[in-house]
């Protein structure tokens, strides 16, 4: 323990010594590819394999921990668990420190195709999309935020003839994977539980912003909620993945408590490169992966599971011989099932831009953060600014389509409060791939500033893109269209709803106490337009369009009778035996949710599932 605290101060104290931003995540990335495997308390990576194996589960991303828990529960069930990245390792559960991991191997790095509509400002019109190339997945680098959604989502999975998935469902499921910390909110048995896998707390540090943000909401109307109990609409702080200061990720909470059980094998590293099936009989037999640069073939004598995610799973997929067959054909791939994989790929982004200035010190900064007495702080008590998720602090949920329903709404807008901007670190501008000429002309005079912002996120998207192969060779990342703004409109009136009740907000009492003054400087491609105007905001929205990291859809659930669909309520795919897909990318239509607690959801349930297939009681 001793070493990880040096470690990690050795870490900070390299962030502190460097004056820009490239020279950070230099020192930040190199020191990485030092650090031992020893420093991680998850499972050991497995030496020697078994031939086959019960169960074979593809990624260890939060659906793959899941799994990996549930089913070695059963004794006689043999599980062997393959994931493409290394350990999550000690620096990476520092809250602060979340955005930094996207410039770590830990991260696919993924990079949208140049579309119509979106990413205009961003270094060759390409929004980032990172994605977890780690043990516990994108649980390792994104922001802990936990939100389940409404129950309107899942009574329309239902609805859409997936039976079993509607809210009353689920619901077990949700309160199955969670430790509630939060006492006035853990006291309502109905909706939370205790007993669960996954802590969820409050941070242990909070600026007087985002109590001011919960504050203004009062002001104008809103009320304050537990937004994962009966009621969705209103304004609260961020409940959070977090135990004891530091991120709560999916291996911690599923596979650090099974390192010990012997029919449980992890092996990292290991790059899945195709699922085997019997092209005659489509019936799976196992996988092939590499290693070291070796070769293995390891069989399924019951499944294989794919969790790889809404951008892997897919590509994997495809590269197997199961997806759309003119597709397959370009990439001359034997088609074995022709099924729409990759279609109907969704994400909630936001607009960036909104940003005021302050007259006080409160909120995030990079220098105050990292300082020696922050980092002290954090390594006596891991309390400070260093426990919070990356100035993420607070949140609310609007109906637009129905403003005056605050019992039984059912959202499309998020605001996501940030007490910081992207001028408060060098390194949010590379992480956002904001072009680095918009960056300074728009962000360069309040550089050295107090600011805070908030992200209008749409949360039911009409938009919908796709997942497509570049080439059937499976190093080759996959091409990525997005299809923000193809809708005609809907989605970015939405948005511009968001950006005109962010205003609003801003002129409150409670927010007018640190002076916030909306940052005017119009971005250049939008200077055309009147600042503030409507047409205005919509040309800032597809200049800096944020991705907030949602990414699912890609292999949907529905019934058979349903062409768009890949996978039945089951999650079975369509027309091939033994194979099931059990991540974010079946989700049908995105809840009203940050995607981690559903995809959690979903394999806790895809669990009791596969016992149930097998004759195991749930």
């Amino acid at each position: 323990m001793r070493y990880n605290h040096f470690l990690t101060i050795s870490v900070l104290s390299l962030l502190l010594s460097k004056g820009t931003g490239g020279d950070i995540l230099s020192a930040f990335t190199g020191l990485i590819h030092d650090v031992s495997d020893s420093l991680s308390s998850e499972p050991p990576d497995a030496k020697v394999l078994n031939e086959e194996y019960d169960f074979i589960i593809i990624g260890a991303g939060s659906a793959g921990c899941v799994l990996a828990n549930r089913l070695t529960e059963v004794k006689k069930f043999k599980v062997l668990l393959i994931e493409a990245g290394g350990p999550e390792l000690s620096f990476m559960d520092i809250p602060l420190l979340a955005t930094l991991i996207q410039f770590t191997e830990a991260n696919w790095n993924y990079r949208t195709e140049p579309q119509a509509a979106g990413c205009k400002g961003m270094e060759g019109g390409r929004c980032h999309w990172p994605r977890g190339k780690v043990v516990g997945g994108s649980s390792v680098l994104h922001s802990m935020i936990y939100t389940r959604g409404n129950r309107k989502d899942y009574d329309g999975w239902a609805a859409a003839g997936n039976p079993g998935w509607d809210y009353k469902s689920v619901l077990k499921y949700f309160k199955k994977l969670e430790n509630m910390q939060i006492p006035e909110i853990a006291k309502d048995k109905k909706y939370h539980s205790s007993n669960g896998a996954m802590t969820i707390q409050y941070p242990r540090y909070r600026t007087r912003l985002a109590d001011a943000f919960v504050q203004a909401g009062t002001e104008i109307g809103g009320k304050i909620v537990d937004y994962n109990g009966k009621t969705q609409i209103g304004y609260s702080m961020i409940q959070f993945t977090l135990k004891n200061g530091s991120r709560f990720s999916a291996s911690r909470g599923y596979l650090h408590p099974i390192k010990k059980r012997k029919n449980f094998h992890l092996v990292k590293f290991a790059m899945v490169t195709k699922i085997l099936i019997d092209k005659w009989t489509k019936k799976v037999l196992g996988v092939e992966f590499e290693r070291a640069g070796e070769k293995h073939r390891i069989k399924a004598r019951r499944e294989v599971i794919l969790s790889a995610g809404a951008i892997n799973s897919p590509q994997l997929l495809m590269i197997s011989g199961i997806g759309p067959r003119e597709h397959l054909t370009e990439k001359n791939i034997t088609t074995i099932q022709d099924l729409p994989v990759g279609y109907n790929l969704q994400d909630h982004w936001a607009s960036g831009g909104v940003t005021f200035v302050i007259n006080t010190t409160d909120s995030f900064r990079s220098e105050r953060a990292l300082s020696p007495e922050s980092v002290m702080e954090y390594y006596t008590t891991h309390s400070g600014p260093l426990s919070a998720p990356t100035g993420t602090e607070a949140l609310a949920f609007i109906d637009t389509k129905d403003p005056d329903n605050k019992d039984d709404g059912h959202p499309d807008l998020e605001l996501l409060f940030t007490a910081g901007s992207t001028v408060s670190s060098n390194y949010y501008q590379k992480a956002f791939n904001v072009d680095s000429k918009v960056n300074d002309i728009v962000y360069g005079p309040i550089a050295d500033r107090d600011t805070w912002m908030v992200f209008p996120m749409i949360l039911l998207p009409k938009s919908r893109g796709r997942i497509m192969l570049q080439d059937k060779d499976p190093h080759v990342k996959p091409l990525i269209y997005a299809n923000y703004f193809s809708d005609g409109g809907h989605d970015a009136n939405v948005v511009l709803k968001g950006i005109r009740k962010i205003i609003q907000l801003s002129r409150t009492k409670a927010m007018q106490r640190f002076n916030s003054t909306l940052h005017d400087i119009p971005l250049p491609p939008c200077a055309r337009y009147k600042f503030d105007s409507d047409a205005y905001w919509k040309c800032a929205m597809k200049t800096l369009t944020y991705t907030i990291y949602h990414h699912c859809g890609t292999n949907k659930m529905g019934p058979a009778t349903d062409p768009s669909s890949v996978v039945d309520s089951r999650l079975r795919v369509h027309g091939i035996d033994k194979l099931r897909v059990v991540d974010a990318s079946i989700i049908p239509k995105i809840p009203a949710a940050h995607t981690n607690a559903p995809t959690l959801m979903i394999a806790e349930k895809a669990a009791d599932m596969i016992k149930e297939d097998w004759g195991i009681p749930v």
